[in-house]
């Protein structure tokens, strides 16, 4: 199937390694351009270069916490590449642990960088955006279920869910949707080092595969897919959805 994703162009943040750098893959796979953030110039020039270079991605270093980054990475799609289609918006998971140790600054930066900061990104794009474009905001299954010992991302991350869900009935008169992706366990730096804080990574993995009914950890590949799927004009009449990526794991509809 066509997605028609030739010369479109995506602005993906914190897609340097993981999710994000696997959609950003997928993208630069079927045609579209991209532009990347992340915090260090090293690790985004790797992926810039693993992508084909500058003729099929651009790097910013940036921090979603920071106020100027929504303006800068949108303007760098139209400055770099002529056009603007859509955004997805992943940040680092926040500081694990649960609620009741959780520090009140922990919440705070987390804050700034997982709900405030990607809201921003989505107003600020949703202003340069017309019909036909998107907005994605990569989440997590603690959308719908908590996930023990992860209280802040808990606490946050329903919230940001509710605000997309809530721009998807905003922004869809004037064509542009979104949605959201709920990605359980992706076999990702990031879920490595949540297996590995009890002490036994190999053991925490075999309990987590058992829980989901395809048995296994996703791939990052098998994210990148349904991202682009998502963000693409083959999805246009999908707006206001959370879609599980998580081999069954979530146990609700």
């Amino acid at each position: 199937m066509d997605l028609g994703l030739q010369q479109k162009v995506y602005v993906l943040t914190g897609a340097t390694r993981g999710l994000g750098l696997a959609s950003a893959r997928q993208l630069v796979a079927d045609g579209a351009r991209v532009v990347l953030s992340g915090r260090t110039k090293e690790t985004m020039d790797a992926a810039v270069t693993e992508l084909g270079g500058p003729g099929h991605a651009h790097g910013v270093v940036a921090d979603n916490a920071d106020p100027a980054t929504a303006e800068r990475l949108i303007t760098a799609a139209g400055d770099r590449f002529g056009r603007f289609d859509g955004v997805l918006i992943s940040v680092g998971g926040p500081t694990a642990g649960p609620v009741l140790l959780a520090e009140e600054e922990s919440w705070r930066s987390a804050f700034e960088s997982v709900f405030l900061g990607a809201l921003r990104i989505a107003r600020t794009a949703a202003g340069a955006l017309e019909a036909g474009g998107v907005i994605g905001f990569v989440l997590s299954g603690s959308v719908r279920e908590p996930i023990p010992g992860l209280g802040i991302s808990n606490g946050l991350r329903p919230g940001l869910a509710m605000a997309a869900k809530t721009l998807a009935d905003e922004l869809g008169p004037r064509g542009i949707r979104v949605v959201g992706l709920l990605p359980s366990r992706i076999d990702t730096d990031r879920v490595r080092e949540l297996d590995a804080l009890g002490g036994d990574p190999e053991a925490a993995r075999a309990r987590a595969s058992a829980a989901i009914p395809l048995g296994r950890y996703g791939t990052p590949e098998e994210f990148g897919k349904v991202a682009a799927f998502l963000l693409s004009p083959a999805a246009s009449y999908l707006t206001g959805v959370m879609v599980p990526v998580d081999g069954g794991a979530l146990r609700g509809l």
